[in-house]
């Protein structure tokens, strides 16, 4: 942990002093930036393990800065902090690379859970731990985080790209949500909500939408799986 470097992003100074000290007693390196400009600055200088970025800055939208930094590194974790809680915020946060989401007001310990998860799930990959996952025609590079079928280069988000990897590791093995919940976005699972169905549904029209055999099924009333022969 003692190297783990962390990027803060967050306009209200008090806020990104408490989370810097706060990581920093809990042996990470922290620094903090308090507008867009400041932040891209920093990360074309240092190099991070893991950025918390919140949506409202000053200068730009934390949106259009995570697409900024995702275009530069697909590795670096990011973790998208806001006051905007609802289903369509996050997938939006989701789908331009963002690799998890957590509320305003928050516990600093859940941010610490969340933390220590990406950066394990990143060093796993750095160590060189199991670097391609294959299924039928189907082929995706832990380090690069390349997706490959039929030969064809398939485009996914970062939480895309999680849930697939998930799917691989567990290939013939039917996942419930709750499983897919706590593994891919380590949350309890909310029965209200219909955010892996959307993103199972988004890897079916990327995946398998125009490709054969079909891979990912769903077993009613239990779950879905990925199978490796269709």
């Amino acid at each position: 942990m003692d190297d783990t470097r962390i990027l803060i992003v967050e306009d209200e100074q008090k806020i990104a002093d408490t989370l810097k000290y706060g990581l920093i007693e809990h042996g990470y390196k922290a620094e903090a930036a308090y507008n867009g400009d400041a932040a891209l600055q920093f990360f074309s200088r240092h190099f991070y393990h893991l950025i918390l970025l919140d949506i409202n800055l000053p200068d730009t939208n934390g949106f259009d800065l995570c697409k900024a930094i995702r275009s530069r590194n697909k590795q670096v974790p990011i973790i998208m902090l806001t006051a905007l809680n609802s289903i369509n915020h996050k997938l939006e946060g989701y789908e331009i690379g963002a690799d998890d989401y957590i509320a305003k007001p928050f516990e600093f310990k859940e941010l610490l859970m969340k933390i220590k998860v990406l950066v394990k799930r990143t060093s796993l990959h750095e160590k060189g731990e199991v670097s391609i996952l294959k299924a039928a025609d189907l082929e995706i590079n832990l380090d690069s985080k390349q997706v490959v079928r039929g030969n064809k280069i398939i485009n996914l988000t970062a939480k895309e790209f999680q849930l697939l990897e998930y799917l691989l590791k567990n290939r013939n093995r039917v996942l419930s949500r709750a499983d897919i919940a706590i593994n891919v976005w380590d949350i309890d699972f909310d029965t209200n909500t219909n955010v892996i169905d959307v993103y199972i549904n988004y890897l079916r029209n990327k995946i398998d939408k125009n490709f054969q055999p079909k891979l990912i099924h769903t077993q009613i009333g239990m779950g879905y799986v990925l199978r490796d022969n269709g």
